[in-house]
């Protein structure tokens, strides 16, 4: 199907392999047979000398939004694993210390929130003050090329969001490091180790094999999830679930007070791309409204290549607010280590899409149009201009 970094360093085993070794990865860092990142490395002969884990640990076995990991160790080949989800989210000159080079090989899902660019973007800066050069081994995007939504504002920098990128950004993590190189003017010796074998309109979210997906995160459970999590992560920022608890995360959207039959009828009058709506119950098992039935809709997707994610769940938000406004609320903060901004403003990127709702002061379809507006050309001319 392709061919990742990692496989091609492990078969061509460049020059750097004798030097002392960082890696950053968790548990979906797997060769094409299967055999974890770090185990691999070490038996064809490259010093690896520690392990660092993103968000979720190196396991994916934490849940979401502040819930930290700890260091351990990796006891049958003696390493240590650092965690940069936990008191830190930047490696320190203690974790970076005897390192030559930091490889890099995690698998990204193609939307801003998704924390693990980020934890990139923490490791680029404390690697160009040190000195150390930083290779990735990439993966692609599982859901493709497309552009969707408007690009995080200056003001709402967080840990989902350090850079002004769409929440759809359709650039592999290889591609995104380059760009924050670049934005940055990081003095800091780069490189990516690119796929081989994925066509740029193959959208592997539909197409790769449920067999060869290994989690990245707890929720992520398959490919498919990371096509509507990329707008349905929007949920996040209100009361209403968004599957979270359930075996279907970011494909189902609900709350108690909703209805569900009701809330089906209005979305499909608003006519959205390639998506209808079948009226649901579910009972999430944690998060929003454990333990309690949830009125709501599932999304069924008739055309992946049309569908459109961001502007669809900016409809179901907006639809609920409008039809059931006493109930839904915006969830307030913490939210990823910000105290002062709602989450909803940090997650889709600005504060318009929250204050819109709230006024209401048009009709609905045209505010969702507005709402997921894409700035499509601009993400394109800022990625070649830096």
């Amino acid at each position: 199907m392709f061919t990742g970094g990692l496989d091609q360093v492990l078969t061509e085993k460049p020059l750097w392999r004798n030097q002392r070794l960082g890696l950053l990865a968790n548990q979906a860092s797997v060769t094409r047979n299967g055999r974890y990142a770090w185990d691999a490395l070490v038996a064809a002969g490259f010093n690896l000398r520690c392990v660092f884990s993103p968000q979720h640990g190196l396991w994916a076995e934490e849940q979401a939004n502040m819930i930290e990991s700890d260091h351990t160790r990796l006891a049958h080949l003696n390493l240590p694993v650092f965690s940069l989800y936990g008191e830190t989210r930047t490696p320190t000159d203690e974790m970076l210390e005897g390192i030559d080079r930091l490889l890099v090989d995690l698998q990204d899902v193609g939307t801003r929130v998704y924390t693990f660019p980020w934890t990139l973007w923490h490791c680029l800066g404390a690697c160009a003050e040190r000195g150390i050069p930083v290779t990735v081994l990439d993966r692609p995007n599982p859901i493709g090329r497309a552009v969707e939504g408007p690009r995080l504002e200056p003001d709402f920098t967080s840990f989902v969001g350090e850079g002004p990128i769409p929440m759809r950004h359709g650039r592999t993590l290889g591609e995104l490091g380059r760009w924050m190189v670049r934005r940055r003017k990081l003095d800091l010796e780069y490189a990516v180790v690119p796929v081989l074998g994925w066509e740029d309109d193959t959208l592997l979210a539909v197409s790769w094999p449920v067999s060869h997906w290994v989690p990245p995160s707890p929720n992520i459970p398959t490919p498919w999830t990371t096509l509507p999590y990329a707008g349905m992560v929007l949920l996040e920022g209100t009361n209403v679930s968004e599957g979270r608890g359930t075996t279907r995360p970011f494909e189902v959207a609900g709350a108690p007070y909703v209805d569900a039959d009701e809330l089906a009828w209005r979305l499909e009058a608003l006519d959205l791309p390639a998506v209808t709506f079948q009226p649901v119950r579910f009972r999430p098992t944690f998060d929003k409204w454990a333990g309690e039935c949830c009125h709501g809709v599932r999304l069924n997707v008739e055309d992946p290549l049309r569908f459109r994610p961001y502007k669809t769940a900016v409809a179901i938000i907006g639809t609920i607010a409008e039809r059931w406004p006493d109930e839904f609320a915006w969830k307030r903060p913490p939210y990823e280590y910000e105290t002062e901004h709602w989450p909803i403003d940090i997650l889709s990127g600005s504060s318009r899409l929250r204050t819109s709702i709230d006024t209401r002061d048009r009709p609905l379809g045209e505010l969702v149009e507005e709402l997921s507006r894409t700035d499509e050309n601009g993400w394109l001319e800022a990625l070649s201009s830096v």
